[in-house]
């Protein structure tokens, strides 16, 4: 054998070298999934709380033999965690209290992101392909989209957490091509891996409160009691105690017990408000001892009475008399 011979020969040797280790690679898939991190939930506005994860999706020692094979079907399956599900939503746990929450494949309360493996009914996984690479290798980055729901007001305060592992968050793969269409999302599918991830949120415990106008509407001679009422609202999340108390006003001098409307001029009109029908216990700030209102929150809006008197007393000069009364709910 010449030297170009032996030449040409290691040239040849060299190009099957570099096509045998695709061969001898093993072919996989893994993915892993951020934690679904919502925070604080406050569960007494109302409102939808949104949050995205990541999962990562890498292939490798796969053959790319380009029309025969240079594609990788991957479905990520998620169930329903260990928090379970309703019959549309999925669910964190504190105990045996629940906050409902759902996972979304392309937007917040768009295509839930459901599962063959586990509970296979629908929804379905998101059928995704990953493109591979000269090495035999790619990789997907698709976002969870992640939403509780509003209108939980009655969900206890506390850490609500759903874990996923096993057939719960398994990702089914298999090798397709441009020549054979890439199989749907199934079972069948002859590759397999498993992740672990949680979702997590915090109710905190909170309250809201509103009133109305107490209104002793127009009187001409105050020379005789003037009774009248106003609403206060409070909303406290459920199994939070609270206590609700009313500042002595904004006019000058004026007392929890004899609190006072000021007019034009500087003139007062005096009045009290009471905490029973009976008008005999004040509702004060607390300061005296047992002035509050007190309760324990539902969830719901709890309905207090304010029940106000203009006691006999030197009219005063024709005017409009008003007087501001902040309401602090302690919890």
């Amino acid at each position: 054998m010449t030297g170009k011979d032996a030449a040409l020969l290691r040239c040849a040797l060299t190009v099957a070298a570099l096509l045998a280790p695709s061969v001898a690679t093993a072919q996989s898939c893994s993915w892993n999934v951020s934690a679904v991190a919502f925070g604080s939930v406050d569960t007494l506005s109302g409102s939808n709380v949104d949050t995205t994860a990541t999962a990562n999706i890498n292939c490798s020692g796969f053959l790319n033999l380009i029309l025969l094979g240079n594609l990788v079907r991957v479905c990520p399956n998620l169930g329903f965690g260990t928090g379970g599900s309703t019959e549309s939503n999925r669910q964190m746990l504190n105990g045996s209290n629940a906050l409902n929450y759902q996972l979304y494949s392309d937007t917040w309360g768009g295509t839930i992101w459901g599962s063959n493996v586990f509970a296979p009914d629908p929804p379905s996984p998101p059928t995704l392909t990953v493109s591979l690479n000269a090495l035999g290798s790619g990789s997907l980055n698709p976002t969870l989209f992640a939403r509780v729901f509003g209108g939980q007001s009655t969900v206890p305060p506390g850490t609500y957490q759903s874990s996923y592992s096993g057939t719960q968050a398994q990702l089914r793969y298999q090798q397709c091509s441009l020549l054979l269409s890439c199989p749907p999302c199934s079972t069948s599918l002859t590759g397999s891996a498993n992740t672990t991830f949680t979702v997590s949120a915090t109710v905190p415990s909170n309250c809201l409160v509103s009133a109305t106008t107490l209104n002793f509407g127009s009187e001409g001679v105050l020379n005789a009691n003037v009774d009248a009422t106003n609403a206060i609202s409070i909303t406290c999340t459920n199994g939070t105690p609270w206590a609700a108390s009313l500042n002595a006003g904004s006019g000058s001098g004026g007392t929890v017990n004899l609190r006072r409307m000021t007019g034009s001029g500087g003139a007062i009109v005096a009045y009290t408000i009471y905490r029973n029908a009976a008008r005999t216990e004040v509702w004060g700030d607390g300061t005296l001892g047992t002035l509050t209102v007190a309760g324990t929150g539902t969830g719901n809006a709890q309905a207090q009475t304010g029940y106000g008197r203009v006691p006999p007393q030197t009219t005063p000069a024709p005017a409009t008399y008003t007087d501001t009364i902040v309401v602090t709910v302690t919890y």
